[in-house]
């Protein structure tokens, strides 16, 4: 189907932060997969892992034991404020799994009327229909039929709205992105997070963090929320970089949050095969490893660094750097869709974002000599934008 528009890049192969197209052409890869490429591309422990369990098994079913299921489980609940973990396949599926959790929850309790999402503009949860909801971009939803019961979208700055929203009988739990992805690299302070929080626990209302992009070291640290004690969710959805490359998805949920999920309620066929927990154990240990979360911590201190000082060079080119960890956005003056167009011709793959943002979503294992090439790249492309912007004039 004619759904995507796609760069006029037919890539071949990669190794590490690089890509090679079909004509031989290598570019620096700040798109990692929109942030999915977590230890760059081919990476030893994801390769030997994936070529050992192919070897051995493939697809079960859930309907028996599956020991990798249970070792990768115990990793995350070990590393999080978790009890339990439903796997699946994407993104879309742990928050679709998410939502199911959290109406079940208030369904075993004896209060079924409480089926209220309430989400924020800029966010992005996927592209299946509850999903598409929950985010409220009118951009996804039209032509999609009618608008599903039982969503909100407030504003993240209306501090009175969602006070009153959360605190109606009907609520069910606020869901919500520590760093807004494709909204623009929009990091929630600590203050605001702790507020929800607050808010929630007050009112009964449970709290789901989407962590899709921002989680599995994206921010230096395992989980985006855990740069504030006291801020951890009832509910995460994980996947993007839990897999590294690989189909992953995964819903956290502690067991109080998690009591409506009993047998036949929800599943999958495909969600915590035989192959993804092999690739996303050996990604979950690789990442997790204080050496990865450190790097990533050190790259995004560089990065912010010099794409500052490039603001301060560039200010017709670059509005504002924003984001946090390797999750980077830099709001653009002029489009950002010509402006990725320009990096790419300069040998820099960028991604798009909200509020004519592009990010860069880089491996957490990039080096200081490569984070100062995709810079001198950026700069590039600035210079040719700035003559092309003054040509148009």
């Amino acid at each position: 189907m004619n759904l995507y528009n796609r760069a006029p890049i037919a890539v071949e192969s990669g190794k590490g932060v690089w890509l090679t197209d079909t004509a031989g052409r290598r570019y620096l890869d700040c798109v990692a997969g929109i942030a999915t490429d977590a230890l760059g591309h081919a990476h030893p422990a994801l390769v030997a892992a994936l070529t050992e369990q192919a070897g051995k098994l493939w697809h079960v079913s859930n309907i028996f034991r599956i020991p990798g299921q249970e070792a990768l489980a115990q990793r995350l609940v070990d590393a999080s404020f978790a009890d339990c973990v439903f796997f699946a396949n994407t993104g879309t599926e742990a928050v679709e799994c998410a939502i199911k959790t959290a109406r079940r929850y208030h369904h075993v309790k004896g209060q079924p009327e409480r089926i209220d999402i309430v989400g924020f503009a800029g966010s992005f949860h996927g592209r299946t229909y509850a999903a598409i909801n929950a985010s409220g971009n009118a951009g996804y939803m039209e032509g999609c039929g009618p608008r599903l019961p039982g969503f909100v979208q407030l504003s993240v700055d209306d501090a009175a709205a969602i006070e009153e929203a959360i605190a109606r009988p009907t609520t069910a739990a606020v869901i919500v992105e520590p760093v807004q992805g494709e909204g623009g690299a929009r990091a929630l302070s600590g203050e605001w997070l702790l507020r929800l929080r607050a808010l929630t626990r007050r009112h009964g209302v449970l709290l789901i963090h989407d962590e899709v992009q921002s989680g599995m070291g994206r921010t230096g640290k395992l989980f985006a929320h855990q740069w504030f004690d006291g801020a951890a969710p009832d509910i995460m959805a994980l996947a993007k970089a839990l897999g590294s490359g690989f189909p992953v998805g995964a819903c956290l949920a502690t067991a109080e949050a998690a009591k409506g999920m009993t047998p036949g309620v929800h599943g999958t066929t495909f969600g915590g095969n035989p192959l993804a927990m092999a690739v996303g154990i050996a990604a979950f240990d690789t990442i997790a490893n204080g050496e990865t979360l450190a790097n990533a911590r050190a790259a995004s201190a560089d990065f912010f660094d010099r794409l500052e000082d490039l603001r301060g060079r560039f200010p017709d080119v670059i509005a504002e750097v924003r984001g946090k960890g390797l999750l980077i956005g830099l709001k653009m003056i002029p489009n950002n869709r010509e402006f990725m167009g320009i990096a790419r011709d300069h040998g820099l793959l960028v991604a798009g974002g909200g509020e004519n943002c592009v990010r860069l979503l880089p491996s957490l294992l990039i080096t200081p000599a490569e984070v100062a090439e995709a810079v001198t790249r950026l700069e590039a492309a600035c210079v040719a934008a700035r003559g092309a912007m003054a040509q148009a004039a």
